[in-house]
């Protein structure tokens, strides 16, 4: 009776061979694959606004509306009566500097043409004259220790580019003071404004 055909050791190494090499090459692709110079971001992280001078996140908004005199108060409230907006959206962030955290609301207005646009600005600048209501002082977002930001210490900026008005208000948090730094914010957030158009 003949015995077991003799075994190719050699075309046995030569596969055992290939079959290394094909999990040492997965195993690199997959390392590759996992560990790309790009750490993942956590999913639920908004995105943060961090071409400026401060790193900005959004922490509310942006909220849309076409009704401006139902959000706005005061003497604004009576010129948005009179001349109606096209749109508004309002949106809130925050951003730290130094250890103190500031809450930062901007508002971007579309009005019909440029000289309403002006016109807006220069009511809003004016002390006394009513906003448009940030999303902190309508109840939309609250929080522990959530700072005013249309209070007597906050920070205003605004700027018109063509037919929207951007105002920005801004506030810290814990009863931080220091009106140079919150009114640096304030300026720097006016470019938030851009993400906020349409």
């Amino acid at each position: 009776m003949p015995g077991p055909p003799p075994r190719d050791n050699k075309a046995l190494a030569l596969r055992g061979a290939g079959l290394v090499a094909i999990a040492v090459v997965s195993g690199l692709l997959w390392f590759l694959i996992r560990h790309d110079s790009t750490p993942d971001e956590p999913v639920a992280q908004p995105p943060a606004q961090n071409t400026g001078q401060y790193q900005f996140t959004q922490v509310a908004g942006p909220a849309k509306s076409t009704d401006c005199a139902a959000k706005s108060y005061g003497d604004t409230q009576k010129f948005f009566r009179e001349s109606p907006c096209q749109s508004l959206v309002r949106a809130l962030y925050t951003t730290e500097t130094g250890g103190a955290k500031a809450l930062v609301s901007v508002v971007v207005v579309g009005m019909p043409d440029s000289t309403k646009a002006k016109a807006l600005k220069t009511l809003t600048e004016q002390d006394g004259t009513g906003n448009v209501t940030d999303l902190v002082k309508d109840k939309t977002f609250a929080g522990t220790g959530t700072p005013s930001v249309s209070g007597p210490d906050a920070a205003y900026a605004s700027k018109v580019d063509g037919t929207n008005t951007t105002i920005v208000l801004a506030d810290f948090y814990a009863e931080h003071t220091d009106k140079k730094l919150i009114e640096k914010i304030a300026d720097d957030a006016l470019r938030l404004s851009a993400d906020l158009k349409g």
